[in-house]
């Protein structure tokens, strides 16, 4: 995650040397494929652990991309040439990329999660998990939370739901001294609020609004808290304290706009009705004579 690709450049025909612009590139970089199919050369070293295997950056399509990534790590930026079988192959990607065409990519690897060590501590029983330091724990949480964040961009919102609950179990279940305790809370915050986003996306209402209350208890003045709460039930309420905290947020003045709207319009509706029930009586009709 957290990865970026600058557009990939064609690489094709000899200039007067007799050496193919692939040809005089490829010379100072290094192989990484085994057979001179992805050259890497290092523009920015990184730093810390290579991307591993399971890491949520590797959804891509490119195998030359793929193996690159492998070779990365966070930070780092780097210039990749890919032969067309690491590449778009005997097709290419018309009308940009020729078919049999050796491509040119600048990679930055940003960030990217691990879900290994996440899974694993997951797996393990509450008891177990019990003997870990609490920051242990809040790592393991927090990089659960970032994956569903990384589901819910790609519009996964079922995933995200499964990975958000999975670190508030952790977090729930994680007794702390009270003097850490507020680094548990806030952590339960931001899931939480994650939670009740989700579920709006997930239309259940009723659900969002339970985890956008539990957010509140933890912070009552929380203005997203109080937004995700106002767009379904008690919507007046929540908006309005809400924008107590926020005055000039865009969202929640615009969801107080809509709500007074559809107020404007149900009284509308209220008073035609209450005027053709009168018309009725002036007309000559009674209700409830003997």
């Amino acid at each position: 995650m957290g990865g970026s690709a600058r557009n990939p450049g064609a690489l094709q025909g000899d200039n007067a040397s007799g050496q193919s612009p692939y040809q005089r590139l490829s010379r100072r970089m290094r192989d990484i494929s085994g057979d001179r199919g992805v050259l890497k050369d290092v523009i920015r070293e990184g730093a810390g652990e290579l991307v591993t295997p399971d890491a949520s950056v590797l959804d891509i399509t490119l195998w030359g991309m793929e193996l690159g990534l492998l070779s990365m790590r966070r930070g780092e930026l780097a210039r990749f040439l890919f032969k067309p079988a690491y590449a778009y192959g005997t097709l290419g990607c018309p009308p940009l990329i020729p078919p049999n065409t050796t491509v040119l990519f600048e990679i930055e690897l940003l960030d990217f999660l691990d879900s290994a060590e996440s899974d694993k501590f997951c797996a393990l029983s509450a008891e177990q998990q019990d003997q870990f330091p609490l920051q242990k724990v809040l790592k393991v949480a927090a990089t659960e939370r970032e994956f569903g964040n990384y589901l819910f961009r790609q519009s996964r919102f079922y995933d995200a739901k499964v990975r958000y609950k999975r670190a508030l179990l952790l977090l729930h279940r994680r007794s702390a001294p009270p003097e850490e305790q507020h680094l548990v809370e806030a952590a339960k915050l931001l899931v939480l609020l994650n939670l009740s986003f989700t579920y709006l996306k997930l239309e259940r209402p009723a659900t969002a609004l339970r985890y956008g209350e539990q957010a509140l208890i933890i912070d009552r003045k929380n203005a997203k808290a109080l937004f995700r709460c106002g767009q379904y039930q008690k919507a007046r309420d929540f908006l309005v304290r809400a924008q107590k905290e926020q005055p000039f947020n865009h969202d929640i003045n615009n969801e107080l706009k809509k709500l007074a709207s559809y107020y404007r319009d149900y009284t509308d509706k209220e008073k035609e009705m209450c005027h053709r029930m009168f018309a009725a009586y002036d007309n000559g009709s009674t209700v409830g004579e003997n």
